[in-house]
């Protein structure tokens, strides 16, 4: 260890604990606050302040747990901290009277205990009639290598982040040849985590080895998958370990400068990455004598421009040279010719994060998890149709079934009765569809390839049978659409006339030719520039492959079993009767009630099938098929089967 690295330790103390005062951790994060936790924290130091409580509050990032926000952790002297949620704002009051009831924590805190979590990384233990958070389902079977302390450390304390052990791979690799380091990572497994999968070493040896005293790095936080918030939390919750691999990855590449591109999305990672780029410069962990060993690096923030495309990398890159975010042809690559024109490399968030506990331990102790295709640990975003959401880190090999239903809680009961799983969507709006027939896939990425999809950068979307595949394959194509940059003509045009096709099939004017003509479209689309039209089609290409049967109702029965497509259903009073139809249209969007009350009817040309009035007054309305039976032509058709053309879609 270094003397300077030493010095820094020292100063920055032990991490905070309960000693002589109970100290409460709030989760103060993008998720937890759109669930209110500011107003929580406010309202608790109100009130705290009034009450004269003896305590330490902690601002912290997120252990998670999306599922039950606002979470709340409370170590009192000599416990273990009891994780507790959701917290609103409104049962502050109510929770500090059960936890600090006298004697202090004897209270009844069952309302919001999920759990022990126990100190110092531990599983801990069942403590005051609270389980411990390892017998939890959704924290149970993970593995937290890379989140081991989100939702632990002050995100804006870099004495906080020293405490924990953050930079003391930096400290190893100082004393480090760079091809020494680039093995390491290599032999551990390392692989991009934005979605390729590429080994992190090997790429940072073709900058290492590009000629030229200029060179850079770039850290990809461009993340834009929807259901995708896996970077959010690492900058959210533990910023400084992703410089800690950054300044690693400028060590072993020779770069003398790195930026970070953040979403301009994420406001709150723009705030806590620029202050803890801050922190690290003001300690001597980034600029011109990096822990006196003379090793150069600076970074800078750089916020996005809003554009999905510029999380392709050549696209990201013209960006942050301040050009339209558009992707670029390869050759050259960034190795080559990146940013201004210099040898860069650019890795995901998730892929920086790994590096120090990698190096920190070894490629041995990397590789006891994971599979020969995909080393180590994965975070993963999980939502939809589950009774947990929320971020979870696992080996990869792991069950997708077992993320889902058993972390996740697979679906709830709905409107329909008892959930049932219809199929997954990984990889956001490019990565396609999957059935409910594959959530037994390993997750790594082989097994999602070989279906056609793609595992992507972490997000996993559960659907139910109250979603159609045609529905959820017009939105993607909407979305890329519209995030088309439209440098080529394929992408710009080929996504329009693919939106144009599924538009026209779920407002029930699908056609025969409809089968043959989108995998006409998609194979044209292959010949787009970058990866953005190239991928474009997977949605509706893995909905053929998966779900033909729903596609080809869709387009010979103009029906629509979901009930999702609205220019395939129409709502109908059943019961005039009932009283809720008095709310249902007042609040309908498009006045399409008329009648008085007790004959009310829903006029057909004014209404837009928003489904609010369903929701509103169940019992008295009823979703029906704007098209009850299948029309002549096409059930003509269907009794013919498929075309050749259409049988090889």
């Amino acid at each position: 260890m270094t003397t300077a690295f030493q010095a820094l330790r020292d100063a920055a103390g032990s991490p905070p604990t309960a000693q002589q005062r109970p100290l409460l951790r709030v989760d103060i994060s993008t998720s937890s606050v759109a669930a209110g936790a500011d107003a929580g924290l406010a309202r608790l130091r109100d009130l705290v302040a009034a009450r004269g409580i003896e305590i330490d509050i902690l601002t912290v990032g997120s252990l998670g747990l999306s599922f039950a926000q606002p979470t709340l952790e409370l170590q009192l002297p000599g416990k273990q901290p009891v994780v507790y949620g959701p917290v609103p704002p409104d049962e502050i009051e109510a929770f500090l009277d059960a936890v600090f009831a006298d004697p202090v924590g004897q209270g009844d805190d069952s309302a919001w205990a999920i759990g022990v979590r126990g100190l110092n990384g531990a599983a801990g233990d069942a403590q005051d009639g609270v389980p411990p958070l390892s017998a939890h389902p959704f924290w149970g079977p993970q593995e937290r290598r890379v989140m081991d302390q989100m939702g632990v450390i002050d995100p804006e304390s870099l004495d906080a982040a020293l405490a924990a052990g953050r930079y003391a791979a930096l400290d190893q690799a100082l004393d480090m040849e760079p091809m020494a380091i680039c093995d390491l990572i290599e032999a551990a497994g390392v692989g991009g985590r934005g979605g390729g999968g590429f080994p992190a070493g090997r790429k940072w040896k073709f900058l290492l080895g590009a000629p030229g005293p200029t060179k850079y790095l770039v850290c990809n936080a461009d993340e834009g998958d929807p259901g995708a918030f896996v970077n959010r939390i690492l900058m959210e919750s533990d910023p400084h370990l992703v410089l800690e691999g950054m300044i690693i990855a400028a060590r072993a590449t020779a770069a003398s400068h790195g930026f970070i591109y953040i979403r301009d999305e994420y406001p709150l990672s723009v705030v806590r990455m620029r202050k803890a780029v801050a922190q690290a410069a003001a300690a001597g962990l980034l600029g011109g004598d990096i822990l006196g060993t003379g090793m150069s690096f600076t970074l800078e923030v750089v916020r996005g421009a809003g554009s999905y495309v510029c999380g392709e990398e050549t696209g990201l890159i013209a960006s942050v040279e301040g050009l339209r975010g558009m992707p670029k042809l390869r050759p050259p690559f960034p190795a080559q010719r990146g940013v201004f024109d210099m040898p860069s490399n650019v890795n995901n968030t998730e892929t920086y994060a790994h590096v120090p506990s990698a190096l920190l331990h070894g490629s041995d102790w990397y590789r006891e998890f994971g599979t020969e295709s995909d080393a180590g640990t994965k975070m993963f975003s999980i939502g939809g149709a589950l009774q947990r959401t929320g971020i979870v880190e696992v080996p990869f090999g792991s069950s997708m079934q077992a993320l889902l239903s058993d972390i996740g809680g697979g679906v709830p009961a709905n409107d329909k009765g008892a959930g049932k799983a219809k199929g997954i969507q990984p990889g956001g709006p490019l990565g396609g569809l999957l059935n409910a027939d594959d959530l037994g896939l390993a997750l790594e990425r082989p097994p999602f390839t070989e279906r056609g999809v793609l595992l992507g950068s972490g997000g996993l979307i559960l659907f139910d049978e109250r979603a159609c595949a045609v529905d959820l394959s017009l939105y993607f194509s909407e979305f890329c659409e519209d995030e088309s940059c439209g440098r080529c003509t394929t992408c710009h045009g080929g996504s329009q006339r693919l939106v144009e096709m599924l538009a026209r099939i779920t407002q029930g004017g699908g056609r025969e030719a409809d089968l043959d003509r989108l995998g006409v479209v998609d194979r044209a689309l292959q010949n787009a520039n970058c990866l953005h039209g190239q991928f474009t089609p997977y949605a509706i290409r893995s909905a053929l492959r998966h779900f033909r049967d729903e596609v080809e109702e869709h387009v010979r029965d103009h029906r629509c079993a979901a009930k999702a497509c609205r220019g395939l259903i129409r709502h109908r009073v059943s019961d005039p009767a009932d009283p809720a139809l008095a709310e249902a249209a007042a609040l309908c969007p498009t006045d399409a009630f008329v009648g008085p009350d007790g004959e009310r009817t829903i006029d057909d040309a004014a209404c837009v099938q928003c489904g609010l009035c369903a929701e509103l007054a169940p019992a008295a309305i009823v979703v029906e098929d704007r098209f009850p039976q299948a029309p002549v032509a096409a059930s003509a058709a269907a009794a013919a089967g498929p075309s050749p053309a259409a049988a090889g879609a």
